[in-house]
């Protein structure tokens, strides 16, 4: 039987993290052995970092992470979540896990209806976002779609801080921008959010999401 389950990201159970950081290397190897070994935290706390994992007994099929922070933009300030870190093992590819995990990612926080079961501090997503804006490859364009998510034609995130921006559209980037509006607000405010460039400012650690 497959279920979802919500943590804080530092209370992920060892198990459950050891799958999930070897599904990470596989993807995204480490520079040094002690960074692969580590089951340490990977996100800023200051980004609320919260992890669903998509299970079939204690198997992990699918992880992801979701981030969040305010943003000032156009005037306004907005409730932003993005995902971040989706990564299925090599072992269990495709057979679409991580297409259901982003799907329901999207309605949690899209649709906000509780689809996960939180464990521990994690709490339910309630409504806390204004707006879903994250990046992937230009590849996984179509990918991200199929979850409903929309393309933002034009829009660039523009991580790291003020004084070291990290921009979506850099040098060797081939981004694209993906979100959903939430909020009444944020639905009315859609144009101001489609070819801008936003300040998403994540910080040193993960720069960009």
């Amino acid at each position: 039987m497959l279920r979802i389950l919500a943590f804080a990201e530092g209370d992920v159970p060892v198990a459950l993290r050891r799958q999930v950081r070897a599904a990470q290397e596989e993807a995204w190897p480490s520079a040094t052995e002690a960074e692969a070994a580590s089951l340490a935290p990977q996100h800023d706390p200051a980004l609320h970092p919260r992890s669903l994992i998509l299970l079939e007994g204690d198997a992990v099929l699918s992880a992801l992470d979701v981030l969040s922070t305010r943003i000032e933009h156009a005037g306004s300030a907005w409730a932003a979540s993005g995902l971040s870190s989706v990564v299925t093992p090599s072992a269990h590819r495709g057979r679409g896990h991580a297409r259901e995990l982003v799907s329901q990612a999207r309605v949690m926080l899209v649709e906000q209806v509780d689809i996960v079961e939180p464990v521990g501090n994690a709490e339910r997503f309630g409504p806390r976002a204004d707006v879903v804006l994250f990046t992937c490859d230009r590849p996984l364009q179509g990918f991200y779609e199929a979850c409903g998510f929309e393309v933002l034609p034009g829009t660039v995130l523009v991580g790291g801080t003020p004084q070291d921006p990290f921009p979506s559209d850099g040098p060797g980037m081939d981004k694209v921008t993906l979100g959903a509006f939430v909020t009444p607000a944020a639905v009315r405010a859609r144009g101001r959010f489609v070819g801008a460039r936003i300040g998403l400012y994540s910080g040193p650690i993960d720069r960009l999401w």
